[in-house]
């Protein structure tokens, strides 16, 4: 079975900007022109709370399949950082894995979406054992098979870090895919901070800052923040929040705490893959290249794509839709390649 490869992305000019790419991923441009058929997965979605385990309680919502007599399988998506269940890009692949026949669910990350009334802990990166938890709720809830996971950006990592910690948790998951995950987060802090342009960091630290805001209005007898923290730059409030709100002893040692670069999945023991975009302005393409990974890992680096962009044209429909489709259908069928690196 041929699959899709990074190098059969080949956008027209001017989407062979990575910076273009990025900044319509997520845009309110693209959600308008995208077509109805990016959003069936909304239709008919049961909203669920999921066990997160010690009492932490995580948002998503299910919608089954009509196509077939019976789903391929079930497929769990995971958003980016200060994303949601309802993000563009989660609603175009979970469309596109609707139709062919996958029942699918979309989980919220603590504090995102609309949930930061559940918890009255602030969400961050290291929160691992939470969403693999409810990985095995849902798994135990609708026990399709297979399990097949997806995840963009930071959702990318989670997907990535579950995956390694799925078969001692007793969670089923068949496959793993990891669209431009964060790979060594102090890399991309200062990547995002230095060398990308300014408007990136505007852009999160303002979702970011309305996010905590969000958090202090539901807990107003829990201080989270000061002020004169919620005014400094990424790394500022990122390391002033590790201060007020893990265990871990510096920024750095957090920072390493979700990291999976180097030879850390070279301990993946399911088929992965991991897609990126030589283009890709916010994560660098080094961090990947120097990834150390098993035979069953797939690693394919497109020339283009930017960040969780992959857009093919005026419709605003994603490549990655398809790349992971054909992925997933191919892990159903039993019909999975094995690892290969595509740069």
């Amino acid at each position: 079975m041929k699959l899709p490869r990074g190098e059969d992305f080949r956008p027209p000019w001017p989407l062979t900007s990575g910076h273009l790419q990025t900044m319509l991923s997520s845009s309110g441009v693209r959600r308008r022109l995208l077509p109805r058929a990016a959003r069936q997965v909304q239709q008919d979605a049961v909203p669920v709370t999921v066990d997160g385990g010690e009492g932490v309680r995580l948002t998503g919502a299910f919608t089954a399949q009509q196509i077939q007599a019976s789903p391929r399988g079930l497929a769990v998506l995971f958003h980016g950082w200060e994303g949601s269940i309802d993000s563009t890009y989660v609603l175009q692949t979970g469309s596109r894995l609707l139709r062919d026949g996958w029942d699918v669910f979309r989980l919220n990350f603590r504090d995102h979406g609309d949930s930061h009334g559940l918890n009255e802990a602030l969400f961050h990166s290291c929160r691992l054992d939470e969403v693999v938890h409810a990985l095995a709720d849902i798994a135990r809830r609708w026990p399709t098979r297979p399990l097949a996971l997806a995840g963009f950006s930071l959702g990318g990592n989670f997907a990535l870090r579950a995956a390694l910690a799925a078969p001692a948790a007793g969670v089923p998951l068949a496959y793993a895919l990891a669209v431009c995950p964060i790979i060594d987060p102090a890399e991309g802090l200062f990547a995002l901070e230095r060398q990308a342009p300014w408007f990136y960091h505007a852009y999160f630290m303002r979702k970011w800052r309305q996010s905590l805001r969000a958090k202090q209005a539901l807990f107003p007898g829990h201080t989270y923040f000061e002020l004169a923290e919620l005014k400094q730059d990424l790394r500022g409030l990122t390391a002033a929040l590790v201060r007020r709100h893990t265990d871990f002893a510096s920024l750095e040692a957090y920072l390493e705490g979700y990291s999976v670069a180097g030879a850390r999945l070279r301990a993946l023991s399911i088929p992965a893959t991991i897609l990126t975009a030589r283009d890709d302005p916010i994560i660098p393409v080094a961090d990947f290249e120097r990834l150390e990974l098993p035979p069953q890992v797939e690693l394919d680096i497109a020339r283009y794509g930017g960040h969780c962009g992959f857009i093919r044209g005026r419709d605003m429909t994603s490549f990655t839709d398809d790349y992971i489709a054909a992925r997933f259908n191919a892990i159903a069928a039993c019909d999975w390649p094995g690892g290969r690196r595509a740069t």
